[in-house]
């Protein structure tokens, strides 16, 4: 058992422990949780902004549930996510592999391949993107040199959903890095051992490479799938959702609903519905783990 004096300094130390923290504790308390809280009140309203509320009830969930317009809005999302997740985390697997090499100016090829991760999806770059495909962009102008037929990139609806994407694409840097960090802790004995045994590039690829990668490369779908799930910037800058709402992602819809429309209370349901959306895909994702991500040298098994 604890002595009084021992219990006494606990205690004095306990409460020197929560002022310390107080001001974290407040923002989390003021900034996260109560807007958190209240949005999920007022997605059971009609809130309008600066006006108020009316009515209460569940007539913002069968509204999303019955809008076609809402809907092709979150499957245009997913089939976003489902376009830029795979094939970002493929070309970085590739660029790594490509820079897992002890070639002289590697490291300089390593940072041209990141700078794009740097620049980030910014708003400058967003806006550059677009001067770079639009009709009278940078784009059509090399295509009418070397004789192509310029492409409508941002007014045609199939080509502006592959623009949006390819921006996310073309940042690979920071999972480019993390697949690197991972390749460099492959040990080189199986790699001596396959060759021993004869086996090519390919074969040493599948049956050593990606394997010791799946955790790295499940780690990199749950986060890159979280990002393009949010992404805002580059279809409501390049695109502004267009054409015909060909790249209104939900986050783009949600704020024209807040904002525009000043429909507060759609905007907070909106919310919702979609954070039980990217729960349920996040939880598919965890339980899929277990069929084809490698752990400690084993296949990890159902428990």
């Amino acid at each position: 058992m604890k002595s009084k004096k021992e219990s006494g300094y606990f205690r004095k130390n306990g409460r020197e422990g929560y002022v310390f923290i107080s001001l974290w504790l407040a923002g989390i308390i003021i900034f996260r949780l109560f807007p958190f809280l209240y949005s999920l009140v007022c997605s059971f309203s009609d809130l309008k902004l600066f006006a108020g509320v009316g009515k209460w009830g569940f007539m913002n969930y069968t509204h999303i549930v019955n809008d076609s317009r809402i809907l092709t809005s979150f499957f245009t999302t997913l089939r976003y996510a489902a376009v830029t997740v795979p094939m970002k985390t493929g070309v970085a697997l590739l660029a790594a592999v490509l820079l897992n090499r002890a070639v002289k100016g590697m490291h300089f090829f390593r940072t041209l391949f990141y700078i794009p991760t740097l620049l980030g999806s910014s708003v400058a770059i967003s806006v550059l993107w677009k001067a770079l495909f639009r009709d009278d962009g940078v784009i059509n102008l090399l295509a009418e040199k070397a004789g192509i037929q310029p492409v409508h990139w941002l007014s045609d609806s199939t080509c502006a959903l592959w623009v949006i994407s390819l921006l996310r694409i073309w940042q690979f840097g920071s999972v480019m890095v993390v697949f690197l960090a991972a390749l460099k802790s492959i040990p080189s004995e199986l790699y001596d051992a396959a060759e021993i045994d004869g086996a090519g590039r390919i074969k040493k690829f599948f049956s050593i490479t990606f394997p010791f990668l799946t955790p790295v490369i499940f780690y990199s779908i749950i986060t890159q799938t979280g990002l393009a799930l949010q992404e805002f910037n580059a279809p409501f800058i390049i695109t502004q959702g267009g054409p015909r709402n060909s790249t209104t992602l939900i986050s783009v819809l949600i704020y024209n609903t807040a904002f525009q429309q000043k429909d507060m209370g759609l905007a907070c349901a909106l919310t919702w519905f979609f954070l039980i959306i990217v729960s349920v895909i996040t939880a598919a994702l965890f339980i899929s783990q277990k069929y084809w991500v490698y752990y400690n040298g084993d296949f990890q098994e159902e428990k």
